[in-house]
C-alpha cells in the first residue's frame, strides 16, 4: 500500500506559488491556481482540498506581507 501523501501547509504552497512564477512570469492569472496545483503534486503533496480561492488567498497575503513582489497585478490597495 502505498504512504499517504500530505496536504500542503500555506508556507508549501507559497513556495509552489514562487517557483511556479520563476518559471513563467507571464502566466494568465486564469491559468495560475491550476499551475500551482500541478507543481504541489509534483513535489508530493496531496491536492484535493487546495482550492483555487486558498490558493489566491495565500498569494494575497505573501504580497501584502511583502514577502514577494505582486507579479500578477492583481491585489488591489
Amino acid at each position: 500500500m502505498p504512504a499517504k501523501k500530505p496536504y500542503p501547509r500555506v508556507s508549501d504552497i507559497e513556495d509552489a506559488i514562487l517557483a511556479v512564477l520563476s518559471e513563467n512570469l507571464l502566466i494568465h492569472p486564469g491559468d495560475f491556481p491550476s499551475a500551482v496545483r500541478e507543481k504541489l503534486e509534483e513535489k508530493g503533496f496531496c491536492t484535493i482540498h487546495v482550492n483555487t480561492k486558498r490558493i489566491w488567498r495565500v498569494y494575497e497575503s505573501a504580497v501584502r506581507a511583502g514577502r514577494m513582489p505582486d507579479y500578477l497585478d492583481v491585489v488591489k490597495s
